[in-house]
């Protein structure tokens, strides 16, 4: 397989948004690279496909931004391009969850690594001896592919809708560890803030999500594929296009 897919997002100010994304796509269409890259006063959001000097070249590229220069993507392989465009939008949030007091641009919520779940799971508790709840923040039709059998999973139908899911629900959390994921991290960190700022206390986000997670765990705990917003409709434990997934 000679495609690398990668996703990435990063939450830090952005106040020159005209002006970085024609870098960007310059760059990108430069490289012959396809997928989408969004851009927020909130931060960047991407996913990318191309072959591995053109991937290494984008990212030197936005590496050479201080604003980006720790972002660390996500990677998997696969035959094909699974985007059929390149696209650099600009947008009001990158993950759009309509709560303008959460700012993820201000700090991180905490995090935990995926070694470091597992262990809690295989354990069926943190190192504080508290339970663990694990919280699905995605869409339904994501976690219909697959999801962690244990997750609380509010079947949503946009992330818009999370605020007043977790609101009404606040009861089911008190004294346990709880633990917010989606597919790539972004979702789960602004969760976790929005969670915090309702008062929840031992509120974690999963670091890289499930990518990362199955990436370094091999998919302990975790049951069916992955799905991933492009031609490859999901990926399998092995971060590899899954059988039966869209082409």
């Amino acid at each position: 397989m000679s495609i690398v897919n990668i996703s990435a997002y990063k939450f830090t100010s952005l106040d020159d948004l005209p002006a970085l994304r024609e870098r960007l796509f310059a760059r990108c269409e430069a490289l012959a690279l396809k997928g989408t890259i969004l851009l927020a006063p909130e931060g960047i959001n991407l996913f990318l496909a191309g072959r591995r000097a053109q991937i290494d070249g984008f990212m030197a590229t936005l590496h050479d931004d201080p604003r980006f220069d720790d972002v660390a993507p996500k990677e998997s392989l696969s035959d094909a391009v699974p985007f059929g465009r390149l696209r650099v939008r600009l947008k009001h949030e990158i993950i759009t969850m309509r709560q303008p007091a959460t700012r993820p641009e201000g700090g991180r919520a905490p995090a935990v690594d995926a070694p470091t779940l597992q262990r809690w799971l295989d354990q069926g508790r943190d190192d504080d001896g508290r339970e663990v709840l694990l919280l699905d923040t995605r869409n339904d039709y994501e976690t219909a592919a697959g999801k962690f059998a244990q997750a609380v999973d509010y079947r949503l139908a946009s992330f818009t809708a999370f605020p007043a899911a977790i609101a009404a629900d606040r009861a089911r959390y008190e004294g346990k560890t709880v633990v917010s994921y989606c597919t790539g991290g972004i979702r789960c960190e602004k969760a976790a803030l929005h969670m915090q700022e309702l008062g929840m206390a031992h509120v974690y986000q999963l670091d890289g999500g499930i990518l990362k997670y199955l990436e370094q765990t091999g998919g302990a705990h975790w049951q069916g594929d992955c799905f991933v917003f492009d031609g490859r409709g999901a990926v399998d434990k092995r971060l590899l296009p899954a059988q039966g997934a869209a082409a």
